[in-house]
This record gives C-alpha cells, structure tokens and sequence, in this order.
C-alpha cells in the first residue's frame, strides 16, 4: 500500500501495515537504544539472558551519545587517578550541577565513580580506541606515558579521561551487540508499558510499539524491562524553519516517551518541577561548537580581544594565572576540579577573569573576542581542535567542515561573545542563547525515581541514564546501564513471564491508530508548536498557583480537542503525532509537580511567585508524584535516602550489599 498526500509529493517510501501485530518475547526488554541501553543490553547478554533492544532510531547511531565522545567523566578507579570515588563523592556533595547539589542522586553518580572506567575498558575492548596509542601526544603534559591515556581539564587528579576515538564510540557499541546475539529493532517507537493483569501500578511485564516506517503494532513481553529512553526535551522551544529548536547536547528524538509511558502505567517520577537556563541553539544563533570559546570541550584555549590583547584566567582564590599549564592545575590545597559551573569552592576550576564584562564596557578589552588556538602549546591547541572539537557529540561535521573550507588552527582564531556571567562566574558563548527557566532537558533533570537497584516502585522496571532523575553525561549513562543491567539479570531468574492483558493492548491500539482513522483536522507541527506555547506562558521562569492552574486547563483543551482532530497521513507522521502526545502528558506532569513544591529553590532554579522565600529547610525534600487508578498520589523523601539512616551508612556500604560484580 502507498500513501500519498494527495499532491505532488512522491509515494511514501514503506508499505504501510496498520494494526498488524508482531509478537516478541524476550528476557530483558531495553526500551532506548542509546549509551545507557546499548551498555545494558550488552552486559545482560554477557550473562546469558535474552536481550531485546527498541528505538525508534538507527541503533548504530541513536541517541545523545550517537555523534561521539571527546571525554569520560568519573574515571575515578583508573591507574593514575589521584582521587578515590569516596573523596569524589563527598566532593560533589559540596555541590557540582552533576549531582545538582543537595537535590542529586547520589545512587548513580557513586556507580559513575565506581565503574565509569570499567564501562571504559569495556569500551576498549569493544575496539574504541581510547588511548593515545599511535602516540599523536607523546610528551604532553595530559598524556600518561605508562598508560597511554590522556586526561582532560584537571591534570592533577587525572579523573576525566579523553577518548581518542570517541566519534566511532556508538557503531562499537552496535557491532558488539551484534556479535552478542541481541536483537534489536529498530526504528519502533514504543508507545505504553504493558503491567500485570492492565492494572496501573502492576508488575510491569513488556511494552507496545509502533513501527516507524510501516505502522505495524508491536507486543513485546519481557520478565524484566530497562527503561533507557533518555531525557525529555524541546519541550518549551520548538520551530521547523529555525536550526537548533532541542537542547544542544541531547538527541532531538528525546521526546519523553518513557516518561510518559512510565508514568501512566504508575510509575513514581521526581524533581519534575526543576527549571534552569538552557543551553540551546535556536533563532539565528550558532550551531554549538562552532565558535571559539573557553569552556568545556574548548577548555582552557586562550582568549584574546580585536586588539589581540590577552584575557586574563584566575584560579578559584582570584590569583592571575601566567601561563597555559596552570590553567589545568589545582589551587593550593585543592583536592580536585570538576570543569562545570560548580558551586563548591572546594572544585571550582580556573576560568576567565569575572569582571570580563565591565571591562570591556571600560575600553579595556574591544570587541569581537577571539579563541586564540595558534598561542596555545601544540599538544593543548591539537587536543582542543581535533581531539575534542571532531569527537564531541555533534561536532564532527564542524571538525570536517572547517577543514574542508581551509580553516588552519596553527594559523587561524575563531570569533567569539560572551554573555554576563552566571552566579558563578561561568561565561557562555553567544551560541548557547539562554531562554527563559524551563524544565531542566538534559542532565540533571527530572525523571524516574529508583533505589540502589536502579529499580522503580514497579517490578520488572529499572532505569539507567537520563530517563532517571538527575542523570548525568556519557559516562554516567554507561555505568548506571551496565549495572541495571546485572540487577535485571538478577531478577528474571526467579520471574515467571506475564501474560499480557487484551483489554489493554486493545485499548492502547485504538490510541495509538487514532490519527490514521482521520484524513484532516490538526498537524503534528501545529499541535507541537501550540504545546510549547503553553509552556512558556504558563510554566516560564516565574511560576505561580493560578499561571500554573490556567497551564493545566489549556493543556486539558488542548487535549479534549485539537489533539483529539490530530491527523497523519503516513506512519511517519503518526509517530509525531503519538510524540505530542507523550509531551502534553509530560507537561501536565511538570505543572502538577511545580503546584506541589510550594517555595522557591535556587537550587532548583524554581521560582514560585506566591512562595517566595528560597529553599526554607522544611522543602529542602523530594516531591514524588504517582499515578493509582488514575488519581495522582503525592509523596516524600528526604533528598539523602540512598544513604540508609542520614549520616549513618556510607556510599560504600550501600553499594557493596546492592552492587553484584
């Protein structure tokens, strides 16, 4: 069957088969075929279960870590660190955006330190070249010559390993699920979890999806499923005619799938409500990368203004730093540095001098500002343009591209801005222009709730990566995956496999083939675009009992009708459709989280105009948020629950008695 749109457009590609059923059963369900999923479903078929992986993507390059890796967080474990992840951890509980200080989770940014560099050699052995083998740096100061690794930002405590391959990181991870035997489905979106009996908040025993390309209905029934599926994003910023309209380090098919089918089967969500300044692409911005500047993956390149006068860098006590090495060195007595906006004096990292702004509004420095790659040392300039910018997720093309065009980093500076200064002193260059505070679409943010099994309140769930609250980066994905990975082992030795209930599967047909059954009414990019309207208006940077009220009575209009007339004409554009749908719920969810948290936080970046006073001790707690036969449940916990009693059991303890290496 073809499908046209009646026009001049040419015949749809696939053969269209709506409502056929497929039917797979396996042991271990991985819904998300990213970082966090593939690393799981490789460890899991490592110890002999049945593995199945689903992504509405290309596997081999899907995901937030699908374009690459420039560096490896964490690697705490490896032979030249100089930090144990006991004293990492209770560094970044002093406060880093990664455990996103007292509202983080300490659960898996503890197995981040623990096994960040056994993902890494597992990596290795997948055929990534990690180290610096051909010896390109031999003699850097960031090499190890013994190893071969070579390290990032902090050269003192040597936890931030640079991945020399990292842009080819995803197709190693397909080929060795590959070789294991795992079967994998791509370009499937699932769309609902399948619970014991249909019930809400049942034992969670399989999925349903939607093929991609043809429209065939897909029932997999699992003992144990991982849910992978990553953040969820663009949420509040969405256009088709401007480049960058989704956080400029997450996948743009990060639509919250698994949020939302996490939670209209009953799983508990938390830290929903968390807003902050995204980092995003959008209007007529730059792509990210692609000019100079100072921080992350171009860390620490000197900048220089029109005049070619050098900016100073200062270490986190204020000392003028004289020379390109100190910038990667510790302060004084300092134990270690991570390179992200740390509130912590005890890991701030040496940046760019803080007054930068009023002296150039002084004269002192003249606009535009350069990164002046050719005054670094050779290895520092090769290591920030090829190594990092050609490896980092989505900047290889900008690597090739540049090249291709004659651009000669020996020879050649790229032009930069700056922004004024975060709270901490943190500069951005003008690419990354700051929208107003919305939910946090990347690290860090909300998402499912989990104990030191990386299970959910649901049995048969887990989660790994960012589909979990405060999940973290590449690394972070990594660890978390390959360790739900042996719980879920764990677990379906001693699960029996669910029957799937027919009312439920039949129910979630009618839903997902509505749109189909309609040759007009609303467009996908119409209703997109009017979800994200709502959000910016009423759940924006200044939130308050009555805009939050008004969000939720649009979003149920919108529901009852202009979602209700959504119209596709081919299984592409259903998928769209089926993704504003998983957005409408994930909205409604983050303004009934943002109603329940009724004060401010600025650790949260949540302002709420009718409770003002910021972080008072008694909110200082997660809000939790359920569904129980279709009412919303409101819970509880203290923000330290990994840890047994407060104070009373270490990271350590608790990970050894869960942990089953």
């Amino acid at each position: 069957m073809s499908v046209t749109d009646g026009g001049n457009a040419p015949a749809y590609p696939y053969p269209v088969a709506y409502g056929k059923e497929n039917e797979v059963e396996t042991d271990i369900l991985v819904l998300g075929g990213g970082v966090a999923g593939c690393h799981a479903a490789i460890n899991a078929a490592k110890r002999g279960a049945r593995v199945l992986v689903v992504d509405k993507g290309p596997i081999i390059r899907s995901g937030s870590g699908g374009a690459g890796v420039d560096h490896w967080h964490g690697a705490c474990t490896n032979p030249c660190s100089k930090v144990t992840p006991e004293e990492m951890i209770e560094l970044t509980l002093h406060g880093d955006y990664l455990l996103n200080w007292e509202f983080g989770n300490g659960i898996t940014t503890y197995i981040l330190f623990k096994e960040s560099y056994d993902a890494l050699l597992d990596v290795e052995q997948w055929g990534v070249k990690v180290r610096d083998v051909y010896d390109e740096f031999k003699g850097a100061e960031f090499r190890d010559e013994k190893t071969k690794l070579t390290f990032a930002y902090d050269y003192d405590a040597c936890h931030c390993i640079r991945v020399v391959g990292g842009a080819g990181i995803k197709v190693a991870y397909y080929n060795e699920m590959r070789r294991l035997g795992v079967e994998m489905h791509d370009f499937v979106m699932a769309t609902s979890l399948l619970t014991e009996g249909g019930r809400q908040g049942g034992r969670v025993i399989g999925a349903t999806g939607v093929s991609v390309r043809t429209g065939e209905f897909y029932i997999f029934k699992a003992k144990a499923t991982i849910m992978t599926t990553g953040v969820t994003a663009g949420m509040w910023i969405f256009s088709t005619e401007l480049q960058g309209s989704a956080a400029s380090h997450s996948d743009p098919n990060n639509i919250g799938d698994g949020t939302a089918m996490a939670w209209q089967a009953g799983a508990e969500l938390t830290l929903v409500e968390k807003a902050s300044l995204m980092q995003v692409a959008r209007g007529f911005a730059y792509p990210p990368y692609s000019t100079g500047n100072a921080h992350n993956t171009w860390y620490a390149c000197t900048m220089v203004d029109a005049n070619g006068k050098e900016i100073p860098w200062v270490d986190r006590d204020g000392r003028v730093l004289e020379t390109v090495s100190e910038r990667y060195h510790h302060a004084p007595g300092q134990k270690a540095f991570f390179n992200t906006p740390a509130v912590s004096y005890e890991i701030q990292c040496p940046r760019l001098i803080a007054d930068l702004p009023e002296r150039i509004k002084k004269g002192e420095f003249v606009l535009p500002l350069y990164a002046d790659l050719p005054s670094m040392p050779e290895h520092e300039r090769r290591a920030i343009w090829g190594l990092m910018v050609g490896h980092e997720g989505k900047t290889h093309i900008l690597y090739t591209t540049y090249g291709k065009a004659g651009f000669d980093p020996d020879k050649d500076m790229l032009m930069t801005n700056v922004m004024p200064p975060d709270r901490y002193g943190i500069f951005y260059p003008y690419w990354n222009t700051m929208g107003p505070r919305q939910w946090r679409e990347g690290p860090g943010g909300g998402g499912l709730f989990f104990d030191w099994d990386l299970q959910t309140n649901l049995g048969g769930l887990y989660v790994a990566g960012t589909a979990g609250y405060a999940g973290g980066n590449h690394a972070q994905a990594a660890s978390t995956g390959r360790y739900a990975a042996r719980k879920a082992v764990e677990y379906v030795k001693n699960a029996e496999s669910g029957r799937p209930d027919r009312e439920q599967i039949e129910k979630e047909k009618i839903r997902v083939y509505a749109p189909v059954t309609r040759s007009e009414g609303v467009g996908w990019k119409e209703l997109r675009a009017g979800l994200t309207r709502i959000m910016q208006d009423y759940c924006g940077e200044y939130k308050s009992e009555e805009t939050l009220k008004m969000g939720l009575t649009w979003l149920e209009s919108i529901r009852e009708s202009e979602a209700a007339r959504a119209y596709a004409r081919n299984p592409h554009e259903l998928v769209r459709v089926l993704e504003c749908y998983s957005r409408l719920t994930a909205g409604e969810v983050v303004m009934r989280a943002s109603l329940e948290r009724r004060a401010s936080s600025d650790s949260l970046g949540f302002i709420r105009l009718d409770y003002p006073e910021t972080d008072p001790p008694e909110w200082t707690k997660l809000i939790t948020l359920r569904l129980e036969d279709g009412d919303m449940r409101v819970g509880e916990h203290p923000v330290d629950y990994y840890l047994k009693a407060p104070n009373a059991a270490s990271f350590e303890e608790n990970y050894r008695q869960h942990c089953d290496l």
